[in-house]
C-alpha cells in the first residue's frame, strides 16, 4: 500500500501528468507485488522559482525533473527497490517521454504499524491493542 508523491514543475498537460502516474502504478505492480487499484498518489506543481535542483553526483537534470516520494511497508528488499527504481525509469521514459537523468526517487519504508488507511484504525498493526 505505498503512497506516492510526486513533485515538479508546473505547465506540463494533464495526459503528461496522468501517465506519470500510470507508469509509477505499473511499476509498483510490475516490481513490488502492489495489487491493482492499490493506488494511492498525489502530484505537486510548483513554480520554477519554487522549485530548485542541482548535478549533483554528475547527472545533469532538466526543469523537467520530478520528485518522487514514495512511503511503503518495510517489507521490500534491496533487491526490489532497484528493480523498481530502473522499472520507473523505464517506463517514464517511452510515456510521456521523460529523461532517466530526471526521475529522482526516495523511498521511505516504515513499519505496518504506522498505517491508517481509513476509519482510525491500525489495519496492518497487531490483532488487539491493549487502551489502557
Amino acid at each position: 500500500m505505498p503512497f506516492v508523491q510526486v513533485s515538479m514543475q508546473s505547465g506540463k498537460s494533464p495526459a503528461y501528468r496522468q501517465s506519470i502516474l500510470d507508469g509509477l502504478s505499473q511499476a509498483l505492480q510490475d516490481t513490488l507485488q502492489v495489487p491493482e487499484g492499490d493506488e494511492f498518489m498525489t502530484i505537486t506543481e510548483h513554480e520554477p522559482e519554487n522549485f530548485r535542483f542541482g548535478h549533483a553526483f554528475g547527472v545533469q537534470r532538466t526543469g523537467d525533473l520530478l520528485y518522487i516520494a514514495i512511503t511503503l511497508f518495510d517489507t521490500r528488499t534491496i533487491e526490489h527497490k532497484a528493480e523498481f527504481f530502473r522499472r520507473v525509469v523505464e517506463l517514464l521514459s517511452k510515456n510521456p517521454g521523460i529523461r532517466s537523468e530526471d526521475v529522482f526517487i526516495n523511498v521511505y519504508p516504515t513499519p505496518k504499524e504506522n498505517w491508517s488507511v481509513g476509519n482510525g484504525e491500525m489495519q496492518f498493526g497487531p490483532e488487539k491493542i491493549s487502551h489502557g
